[in-house]
């Protein structure tokens, strides 16, 4: 087999330790010279009490901690240049970003616009950030989005529109995983963020560009344990082996689609976001089984293996086991909990056109992704099938 040229990046060190963000002082002193941090997180886990046992832990060890938690669901540019000066402030010196994907998206960019001086406007887009960052550090509190391995950020950059920066610079220096901040997760979200987590396998390992052996290896494994874990953890939240299986998938499978990019699942799901709010994992479930039937046509040969991978039962040809994939994730997903419907999540039948035409204009980044080209109506068509 011959192998194409490809190039393959992650994090330098990613630590697995179930109870560590009780650690995090101890385990992140003797790597960083920096004391004065900036962790940046939501109220939500503020007024859940999962801050402050972290920041006392970094305290305890001599860091001095200033607490941003101002993160909201899909940041706008706002949010995050209220961060910075928060950080600014304090002169802070290295970045820890403590959350679901948002949060984590909120630090990346902070750490970088703390020292440079290029404006944000300049870096959106592939490869346009300039210079260093200051040392960041990546916790995060869902098994979902793999923010805590990408190079990627999304911001939401006016009413209803979100754009990406993606740039080397985006990686984080260290990664703690531990799976016990997701145990008081709800079932919905533990749903949503799962199913995120598959997408982000399924389309890593069918992407049209950038796929390559090392991406392909991490997607399998990602949507193995991913496809293993997803009801148990549903069903048993305080199942620990099921919560360390879906947080490692999680991030394998984010390792895998910063190297071989995300595409049409993921480009029909931001204008959902933005324009009725609908959390990304959740607007990605939405789509996902339009998208995998559309994309049958050239990447059955690929979702057959991914039945293998998920031990689908069943037999045949290629066709036939590509199409034993789509209904085991139908099927999952229908068990998980999550809305299937967009007419469940608040999204009106005459919103759907202009749902295509805001895909098509915006999210070319992904769509040149994806197996199969995706045209205006057939963005409308799939919004439909998911309606």
């Amino acid at each position: 087999m011959t192998i194409n040229r490809f190039e393959f990046r992650t994090v330098p060190s990613i630590e697995m330790a179930w109870g560590g963000a009780k650690r995090l002082g101890e385990i992140i002193a003797t790597r960083f010279g920096a004391r004065k941090v900036l962790l940046v997180t939501d109220g939500g886990l503020a007024k859940a009490g999962m801050v402050a046992p972290i920041a006392a832990s970094l305290e305890a060890v001599g860091f001095s901690v200033a607490i941003f938690d101002r993160v909201v669901p899909d940041p706008p540019e706002s949010v995050l240049y209220g961060c910075v000066e928060e950080a600014r402030q304090v002169a802070a010196d290295i970045v820890i970003g403590l959350g679901g994907g948002s949060s984590l998206d909120i630090a990346k960019l902070a750490a970088v616009l703390l020292s440079s001086a290029q404006p944000l406007a300049e870096m959106y887009g592939i490869g346009k950030v300039q210079g260093g960052r200051v040392p960041l550090v990546l916790v995060p509190t869902t098994a979902g989005t793999g923010s805590e391995v990408t190079n990627i950020s999304i911001i939401t950059t006016g009413e209803t529109t979100k754009m990406g920066v993606v740039s080397p610079q985006l990686y984080a220096d260290f990664v703690l995983l531990d799976a016990e901040l997701t145990v008081g997760l709800p079932q919905v979200h533990t749903a949503a963020s799962g199913i995120d987590a598959m997408v982000h396998a399924i389309e890593a390992y069918t992407s049209k560009h950038k796929k390559n052996p090392l991406s392909d290896a991490l997607a399998r494994e990602a949507l193995r344990l991913l496809g293993s874990n997803l009801i148990a953890a549903c069903k048993e939240p305080t199942n620990r082996d099921a919560r360390e299986g879906m947080l490692l998938g999680a991030m394998l499978a984010g390792q895998a689609f910063s190297n071989s990019p995300v595409a049409a699942v993921h480009a029909l799901a931001y204008p959902l976001g933005g324009h009725y709010h609908i959390p990304h994992g959740l607007s990605n479930a939405l789509m996902l089984g339009p998208v995998l039937r559309y994309n049958a046509q050239a990447a059955a040969p690929l979702y057959a293996e991914l039945a293998n991978v998920l031990g689908i039962k069943g037999s045949g040809d290629t066709a036939a086991r590509s199409e034993d994939f789509v209904t085991h994730m139908q099927v999952l997903m229908d068990k998980s909990g999550a809305p299937r419907r967009l007419r469940d999540v608040g999204v009106t039948d005459n919103s759907l056109a202009m749902l295509a035409t805001d895909a098509i204009k915006n999210q070319g980044r992904l769509l040149v992704n994806n197996p199969v080209e995706v045209r205006e109506e057939d963005a409308l068509a799939l919004y439909r099938e998911a309606f």
